[in-house]
């Protein structure tokens, strides 16, 4: 099978921890090159048996034989270094959120679409079978009129000072971190968009971020929607969905990886209960789909006008903080 040839732009943990080892499980893509601009480079790439390292991101993307990159760089730099991959007609999957704003988003998407480009932003949880799972269980009408989501994605964030998930500047915060996965969820499983958001959120005074959130979400098909998130509670990452007649409880929503790939869908009417396990390998299967479409010339499934409406219900989460008000989205 013709593999994409990718590169690395970081070293950061978690390519190292995650998309490395996925890009090595998948089927269509192998890692090629990997650039730091920290001189960590030709240490990670020794590591990981990766054929070339690169002293800068600017060396790799002058790369011919490189087909596309990974980018897992801090929030504030991912519209930069999209650009730059796509004047040298490199391919982009990059992680989320794709940017701090909706029109850096669309910008970044607009550019990749006119250098013929494809853009992809790594929300890897949903290439989980569990989530179709629980849209097919919602379509047979199961547990009756869908009328409430609850999203929660939770960690406890112990060593602050130097992490860039605290630094405003760099966009830090816990619904840049960790609720951007919520909104992703609500959205997409519902299928629907938020028109109005209320949002209360503990700010920590040092370093004027979020680090914890608590969002309501009005949905525009008539249903509700809530999340929290934070970095002040123990680990959770789960949603459940509420209908007339029953409900649906995810409890592995977003990191099934952290069970060895197990999803758990459990579905409640009354008192009865019962349990679906489902298994993926989220990361392998972000990267297969990303990397079929640029074998195929296709479109991702995850398409940019779906990462541009997900980074424009974070904005008006974060208008709604400013302001102490519900923020209305058009």
């Amino acid at each position: 099978m013709k593999k994409v040839r990718w590169g690395i732009l970081s070293t950061a943990k978690i390519a190292q921890r995650e998309l490395i080892p996925a890009f090595g499980r998948a089927q269509n893509a192998e890692v090629a090159a990997i650039a730091s601009g920290s001189g960590k480079a030709e240490e990670v790439a020794a590591k990981f048996n990766i054929p070339k390292s690169y002293g800068s991101y600017e060396e790799l993307l002058q790369d011919p034989e490189i087909d596309a990159v990974y980018i897992p760089l801090p929030n504030h730099l991912h519209k930069q270094w999209t650009m730059e991959a796509a004047k040298h007609g490199k391919h982009v999957l990059c992680e989320k959120p794709a940017s701090i704003t909706p029109d850096e988003t669309r910008e970044m998407a607009e550019f990749c679409r006119e250098k013929n480009v494809k853009f992809m932003e790594a929300f890897m949880y949903q290439f989980h079978p569990q989530h179709e799972r629980v849209r097919e269980i919602i379509a047979s009408g199961e547990i009756g009129e869908v009328k409430y989501m609850r999203a929660s994605f939770s960690f406890l964030l112990a060593q602050r000072e130097g992490n860039i998930k605290m630094d405003k500047q760099k966009g830090g915060g816990s619904i840049y971190d960790v609720g951007c996965y919520c909104v992703h969820a609500i959205r997409n499983v519902l299928q629907t968009e938020p028109v109005e958001v209320h949002v209360h959120a503990n700010i920590d005074p040092d370093h004027q971020v979020d680090t914890s959130a608590f969002v309501y979400m009005k949905l525009e098909n008539g249903m509700t929607g809530y999340f929290d998130c934070s970095f002040d509670m123990t680990f959770r990452a789960e949603y459940e969905i509420i209908g007339t007649e029953g409900k649906i409880q995810v409890p592995r929503a977003f990191r099934p990886d952290h069970q060895g790939g197990e999803g758990q869908v459990i579905i409640q009417k009354e008192f009865v209960k019962r349990e679906e396990k489902i298994t993926g390998d989220i990361y392998k299967l972000e990267v297969e789909h990303i990397s079929n479409v640029i074998l195929e010339d296709g479109e991702p499934s995850y398409t940019a006008e779906n990462s541009i409406n997900n980074t424009r219900a974070i904005q008006a989460c974060y208008e709604s903080i400013k302001t102490g008000q519900i923020v209305q989205l058009t």
